[in-house]
């Protein structure tokens, strides 16, 4: 009761303990992307190192029970005492918030964990942590138990390695999260990722959890051109080598690499802040696009290239099939978010801007052959916008869309409010039907597809369109929300930065995208091509967090009275051991159509008992290889990856 409000009411945390109480605060969440930023925090501190200049190599190892060790070669943290704390200052690193040489400005001139909480963080999630410093030709340890120290800093042992480092040994507490196993492919793509941001640097990792272990050693004298070129891999690049310029104004550096790849269509741009991975973009972004965009216009009219002189190149039209990386490193970054996920620092803009600005000037008059070809393959681009223009209008939305605009697919809900509203996309009038009878109503919509999608990943903009599902698709879910194929970009051509995320859910129709596809070979192929347009046109929708695909069962077993649904075959083997195996009855549904409604509804749809996976852009550039492999025109890469993968498939129907 508020009369009983005391100041014995205001609970106050110490130390580390408010981390632990509100671990979502500090590292997003306890799911899978949480665990793995537990690696990255103390990566980040080695990284550190290696851009002051200190650190050459950076081992990174999980162990069996998900302990992890992760080792550099830079001048280890010091254990001397802390002059304000009383304690070493190895102490004050592992359990205060904020505390490190990154803040008084003379340990790191550039740091990518100023805006993160570092180390510390990791201490008060692990279930024990271990810390090894080597300086001073000694060698210290320290160890912590939840954040708490358990043994005081102490010489040990000489060490036969590197004169100086520090090697961080913890296992995440699985009190703290939902679970404790590493995802392998997200930390291996993150630290090949840094190992092109930070030429030079030796990056090894090593997954030992498994029959047989994996290790993998990345170093890039290329940096960031390379990562370009790793990224166009499996693509036709318009021109090579990619473009590539840096620059460095007083405690400002900044480097650009970028090219353009023949039939796709789609932007591809990754920026970075001290090596964090701005996802949502920013003053550096803004700076590259506008200065892009005036330079290519610039060069257009002095060698009258363009068909109209009049209509000037727009951003859209210049980003088509654009391969670019911009990163840049300074020593105050102010970034937006928790998760530091863009940069706010306004003078960022125009020195990115001035740089591209006059390296690309200068490098288009040189090669001008190369400065054609950027500016025609953006001509083409608008002229297939404006032929697009008319079949746009098609699906743009005008008004409240009413089910009896697309008579015998849509059937939507009651409901008018999005956040509370879903929508199914099913396969065929089979399972469309056992859906709509199945269904809620009230805030449950129905889109049944028929046949298999487009695959956009080889298509232009006015083939898209001209899809009769495609254009269902998008006039269901609302016209604006797809910015992948609106005619006024979410970003305008100017760069200026706005809220993207929220403009999409503002213009979704429903918050909550579900697919629901058949489990079998069919229905993985229409999910894959329903996933591919999501990531190529309307990427904003699944960073929204609103896309996402349905889980039914695969099996029904049947013995007596009792009736179990079993979603995989690890679930079918326990159920059947729990049932007894003799006289059980197993039913394995291939087609949603299968089900009648009562079942689709108990096993899928009811909000208090399905699962649902949710689609997200955990890995962004891992996804965009993978689609371009699988739904690309080469050949060559598909069977590759077939060839390799082949081995983990578990069951498929034939």
């Amino acid at each position: 009761m508020t009369q009983n409000y005391k100041a014995d009411q205001i609970k106050v945390l110490e130390g580390l303990e408010a981390v632990r109480k509100r671990p979502g605060m500090y590292i997003g969440s306890t799911g899978k992307p949480g665990l793995n930023h537990l690696i990255f925090e103390v990566v980040d501190n080695s990284i550190d190192e290696a851009m002051a200049g200190y650190c050459k190599t950076v081992e990174v190892v999980i162990e069996k029970d998900n302990i992890v060790q992760v080792t550099d070669d830079g001048r280890g943290i010091p254990i001397d005492k802390h002059k304000e704390k009383g304690v070493p200052a190895v102490e004050v690193v592992m359990t205060t918030l904020h505390a490190g040489g990154k803040f008084e400005g003379e340990g790191y001139k550039v740091s990518g964990g100023l805006h993160g909480v570092g180390v510390s963080v990791v201490n008060a999630l692990s279930d024990w942590l271990e810390v090894t410093v080597r300086r001073d030709a000694k060698q210290y340890l320290q160890t912590y138990y939840r954040g708490t120290p358990k043994k005081e800093v102490g010489e040990t042992t000489p060490y036969e390695g590197a004169d100086t480092g520090t090697k961080v040994r913890f296992k995440p507490d699985a009190t703290i999260f939902d679970d404790i196993e590493f995802t392998s492919e997200v930390i291996d793509h993150r630290l090949r990722e840094l190992a092109f941001l930070n030429p030079g640097v030796h990056i090894v990792y090593k997954d030992l959890r498994g029959e047989e272990p994996v290790e993998q050693s990345y170093r890039y004298e290329g940096g960031i051109k390379s990562y370009v070129e790793l990224m166009d891999e499996n693509k036709t690049p318009l021109f090579n080598p990619p473009i590539y310029m840096k620059s460095q104004r007083e405690e400002y550096e900044v480097e650009v690499a970028f090219q353009y790849v023949n039939d796709y269509y789609d932007e591809n741009v990754l920026s970075f802040a001290n090596n964090i991975r701005t996802r949502e973009g920013g003053t550096h972004l803004s700076g590259f696009r506008t200065a892009l965009t005036r330079v290519v216009n610039n060069f257009a009219r002095k060698y009258d290239l363009l068909k109209d002189k009049k209509t000037p190149l727009s951003g859209q039209d210049l980003r088509e099939g654009l391969t670019a990386i911009i990163s840049v490193k300074l020593h105050n970054p102010q970034f937006e978010g928790q998760t530091k996920t863009k940069l706010g620092n306004s003078e960022v803009k125009g020195i990115v801007d001035s740089l591209i600005d006059q390296g690309l000037s200068d490098y288009i008059e040189m090669n001008p052959k190369v400065g054609k070809l950027i500016v025609n393959k953006a001509l083409v681009a608008q002229q297939v916008r404006a032929a697009a223009r008319k079949a746009q209008e098609l699906v743009r939305r005008k008004s409240s869309l009413e089910s009896t605009t697309l008579p015998g697919k849509l059937a939507d809900c009651s409901d008018r409010d999005p956040s509370n509203c879903e929508i199914y996309i099913v396969e065929g009038d089979s399972a469309g039907g056992s859906a709509k009878q199945g269904r809620d109503r009230n805030f449950q919509a129905i889109l049944p597809l028929r046949g298999k999608v487009l695959n956009v990943e080889k298509a232009r903009l006015d083939k898209i369109l001209a899809n009769e599902e495609i254009r269902t698709l998008i006039t269901a879910i609302g016209p604006g929300a797809v910015s992948g194929l609106s005619q006024e970009p979410v970003n305008g051509d100017g760069g200026e930065e706005v809220d993207e995320i929220k403009v999409v859910l503002e213009k979704l129709r429903y918050h909550k995208i579900v697919i629901m596809t058949d489990a079998d070979v069919d229905g993985a192929h229409i999910r894959t091509l329903l996933l591919t347009f999501f990531f190529r046109h309307a990427r904003h929708i699944i960073e929204a967090g609103a896309l996402y695909i349905a889980q039914p069962p695969l099996y029904l077993v049947k013995k007596g009275a009792k009736r179990v649904y079993a979603y995989n075959d690890d679930e079918l083997e326990s159920t059947l051991e729990a049932l007894g195996r003799e006289k059980a009855g197993i039913q394995r549904y291939k087609g949603l159509g299968e089900m009648n409604p009562d079942q689709l509804w108990e096993t899928t749809m009811d909000p208090d008992k399905r699962s649902m996976l949710q689609v997200n852009m955990d890995d962004a550039e891992q996804a965009d290889e993978v689609f371009s492999v699988l739904m690309g025109s080469e050949v060559e890469p598909r069977k590759a990856f077939i060839e390799k993968y082949a081995r983990q498939v578990r069951w498929i129907d034939v």
